[in-house]
């Protein structure tokens, strides 16, 4: 019970620590941010799939399956948001 409370608690500082930065960062700076935002995604990727090939239970398999699926969208949206915002400083 104790490590689901510290769990949340760092849960809960992590979002307000994102959110903060998040809202203050300016348009321009977007672009490298979420070139990293994709290497961290890329981290996560490996680390579940790590965690799925070591699976002892269907049920973390399971979750190993979707943090890989949902990582995965994120790696490929941000690198596609990023392309995005790069043409549009491209000269004509």
């Amino acid at each position: 019970m104790g490590e689901l409370i510290i769990g949340l608690y760092v849960f809960v500082l992590a979002m307000l620590a994102g959110f903060e930065v998040i809202t203050k960062v300016p348009p321009t700076l977007h672009t490298p941010l979420m070139s990293g935002a994709n290497a961290i995604s890329g981290i996560t990727v490996i680390g579940a799939i790590v965690v799925s090939a070591r699976a002892d239970t269907l049920l973390v398999t399971i979750l190993g399956v979707v943090a890989i699926v949902m990582a995965t969208i994120n790696v490929v949206g941000g690198f596609l948001v990023t392309d995005r915002m790069l043409k549009m400083f491209r000269r004509r």
